[in-house]
């Protein structure tokens, strides 16, 4: 069983490997070919990322990404180094984008002010604190330098929140309206055709899709803006107990019979959902216009030799939530 747990989630963790590697946004590395210095990863506009720093992040993610539901990837034999490729791909991923943020802020006129600053110096406290010899070793790490890395991160994290400050909160509940419904879905037209003329006598619904859904289960949910538009337009017009007719799709028909027109606790979900995209939206239109003008250059020689530490002392996952706990207990 575990070893199924294990093989699903490397896919997961693989699939979304092409959102990382050597790009910042939607531009290349440049991939070094003179003389870096040996201690920095990366450039982007002649700002360096130190090998501290990325080691730092290594080590945070590869014991984030490593264990999954209890099960330690790092014993099992994947026949290549695709996980340890990917967590490097994270990390490099994560670190440009943070340097680019705190770039961009530079140039917006963003700074950390006094409690901002508190923020980090607790933060950069509690988590040296966490730290075993043996993981201050590897790293190579000071207090100061975590100080620092915090301070990177949270000017990168005000970028974010300054830039999706004037987003309209505002979401109606028709906009991000949420309804359970049960379906059928056959992807053949006479089963489509014997589906209708069941409901049309008054058969049961359940009792019809047990018999004739091909869909992964009956119950289900629509939200707006998911569906085809056919789709949407027959099911949020129907009422609780209401059945559908045939409603044509792309390679099959569905029939839906509506259970709750408006989910209130999915629909206030939704807007959460909604509102996220929006912020998401307003923040990568300037964020993507930075990253696409920026001069990057990665030390590969370098970069290609670091390895993810094997060690049983070398635990340390707690980076980023420590900086959210503290952010967390400010502004309670």
């Amino acid at each position: 069983m575990k070893k199924k747990i294990v093989a699903m989630m490397l896919a997961i963790v693989l699939a979304s490997g092409c959102l990382t590697g050597c790009r910042v946004g939607n531009t290349e590395f440049v991939i070094n070919t003179k003389v870096m210095s040996s201690k920095s990863v990366f450039t982007i506009n002649n700002h360096a990322c130190s090998l501290e720093e990325a080691r730092l992040y290594l080590c945070n993610y590869k014991n984030l990404y490593g264990n999954v539901y209890g099960v330690d990837l790092w014993d099992y034999d994947f026949g290549d180094e695709s996980l340890q490729e990917y967590v490097k791909g994270v990390t490099l991923s994560e670190l440009s984008r943070i340097m680019c943020m705190d770039l961009l802020a530079e140039e917006q006129g963003i700074e950390l002010d006094a409690d901002d600053k508190k923020v980090v110096k607790k933060a950069a406290e509690e988590y040296y604190q966490s730290l075993s010899k043996e993981e201050i070793s590897y790293m190579g790490i000071s207090q100061k330098h975590i100080e620092e890395y915090y301070t990177n991160y949270a000017l990168a994290d005000k970028l974010y929140r300054t830039l999706i400050s004037g987003v309209d909160e505002e979401i109606s509940d028709d906009e991000a309206r949420v309804m359970q419904v049960q379906q059928i879905y056959v992807s053949n037209l006479n089963k489509a055709e014997e589906v209708a003329s069941k409901l049309a006598a008054g058969e049961n619904f359940e009792t019809v899709a047990a018999a004739y859904n091909e869909a992964s289960g009956i119950e289900t949910t629509l939200a707006r803006g998911e569906c085809p538009k056919n789709v949407e337009d027959k099911a949020f017009g129907m009422n609780n107990g209401e059945v559908s007719d045939r409603i044509d799709v792309d390679g099959g028909y569905y029939f839906f019979r509506c259970v709750n027109k408006f989910d209130v606790a999915l629909t206030e979900e939704n807007k959460q959902k909604i509102l996220t995209n929006k912020e998401k939206a307003q923040f990568e239109d300037m964020y993507n216009q930075y990253v696409d003008e920026a001069v990057t250059e990665l030390n590969e020689k370098m970069w290609s030799k670091v390895t993810i530490e094997d060690s049983s002392a070398i635990t340390t996952d707690t980076f980023f939530a420590v900086y959210d706990n503290c952010m967390s207990e400010e502004t309670d």
